[in-house]
């Protein structure tokens, strides 16, 4: 390993960092590859760098319209956890939070992980009790769970408005494993990996289309820089499932909706961990550069734009104050909004599609960020060997149709946030 002296970091910085190599490669497009993955956030380059990992699948390209960690993956409030309560999800969320408690040592990366805790508020009895349901659930699943009183959750977050809140704090489901991670550094780290494994990352190659055989089968893609055969083509392109997918004459159970998030200025340490209201769309973690971390929910409206509009931004600071007061007294630094693809039972599809060559990893809802790794792990696991992985199998498309949903609303609204 190299080691650099401050001298070297401040010529590197001084030159406009054109002597640090390159991460990965930026490489041209081939005429052809074994397997193509469309779309280079977090889960594309994960699942390329599986199929090469544990799969021995290296000749594989990533496709990216911008630059890699553009879309979603830079677009979230980087949360991680398992407190899921239906069995379709809980297997995989935990098998992802497996993943991300070894990530860094897996791919030999700093990707900041931090397992700060994830904690959800209640508010009355009714709300106790259904935490308690879950709590229940994600021990059966083997994940853990505490259910707190009030006064334990005073003693982690005395900030917390507990007496004269509209909605009182009565406790909370705490998942001491959850956390956070650098969305940034996750990509940058599978980018690396799944490169020095032999794996094209191409930039800047938008899919126009696709190319098909005379019986319909998708063997390719055609792209701004030209056409690239494939024996299989996997799309992992978030809240732009549906218009890759249209492309290919297929339309998915799928709305596209923006989702807002915001920082504020940098503060001295604060909150614990991630914290989310009960009787609201609320969730706040803060940054290892102090700034507070925050958002509620979806725009209502369907739209591929990545702005929020303002009734939702009212309704998240509302959400705040009625937590926390204090957070009134913060200057907002920035905002943004990450597309969200939303299945009508709030779950993932990872499946095959009914046009034949094409796979799909799409439908994240809420979820997108922290399914990372157990994403491109089964999402690999299908392209290789055309069966789900043991904690996918539910991630069907044709659910449906059959009505075999998982109906966790993406374990959405209060009790299971981002």
């Amino acid at each position: 390993m190299k080691r650099f002296s401050i001298f070297s970091l401040a010529a590197n910085a001084l030159s406009g960092h054109r002597k640090w190599a390159p991460t990965w490669r930026d490489a041209s497009p081939r005429p052809g590859y074994d397997i193509i993955i469309v779309g280079g956030g977090g889960h594309g380059l994960a699942t390329a760098y599986y199929l090469a990992k544990v799969h021995g699948i290296t000749n594989v390209a990533v496709i990216e319209k911008g630059w890699i960690g553009g879309g979603n993956a830079g677009r979230n409030t980087t949360i991680i956890r398992s407190n899921y309560g239906l069995a379709g999800n809980g297997p995989f969320y935990e098998w992802s939070m497996k993943l991300w408690e070894g990530l860094e040592q897996e791919l030999n990366y700093n990707a900041m992980v931090s397992q700060r805790g994830v904690l959800n508020l209640y508010h009355s009895d009714g709300q106790r009790d259904a935490y308690a349901r879950r709590g229940n659930a994600m021990r059966m699943h083997g994940v853990d769970a505490e259910l707190l009183d009030r006064d334990a959750v005073r003693r982690m977050a005395p900030f917390l408005d507990f007496e004269g809140a509209r909605f009182p704090i009565q406790g909370g489901l705490l998942q001491r494993r959850g956390g956070t991670a650098r969305h940034d550094a996750v990509v940058w780290g599978y980018a690396r990996a799944a490169s020095a494994l032999g794996v094209d990352i191409i930039q800047n190659c938008e899919v126009t289309g696709f190319v098909t055989d005379n019986g319909g089968a998708i063997t390719g893609v055609e792209t701004s820089r030209g056409t690239i055969r494939a024996g299989k083509t996997g799309i992992a392109v978030a809240g732009n499932s549906s218009r890759v997918a249209a492309m290919a004459g297929l339309r998915l159970p799928i709305e596209s909706h923006v989702l807002q998030a915001f920082v504020s200025e940098g503060l001295k340490p604060v909150i614990p961990g991630v914290i989310t209201f009960g009787m609201g769309h609320f969730y706040i973690s803060q940054s290892d550069k102090g700034g507070l971390v925050f958002g509620g929910d979806i725009d209502g409206y369907n739209s591929y734009a990545q702005r929020g509009n303002l009734p939702v931004v009212q309704d998240v600071c509302e959400g705040g104050m009625a937590l926390m007061p204090m957070i009134g007294k913060a200057r907002v630094l920035r905002s943004w909004g990450g597309i969200m693809d939303m299945t009508m039972d709030g779950s993932p599809i990872i499946d095959r599609s009914p046009v034949d060559g094409l796979w799909l990893n799409a439908g994240w809802c809420y979820g997108g960020f922290k399914a990372t790794p157990a994403s491109g792990w089964c999402f690999a696991h299908l392209l290789a060997t055309e069966t789900p992985h043991e904690t996918a199998t539910a991630y069907r498309l044709d659910r449906f149709a059959t009505g075999d949903v998982i109906d966790e609303k993406g374990a959405g609204a209060q009790a299971n946030l981002h």
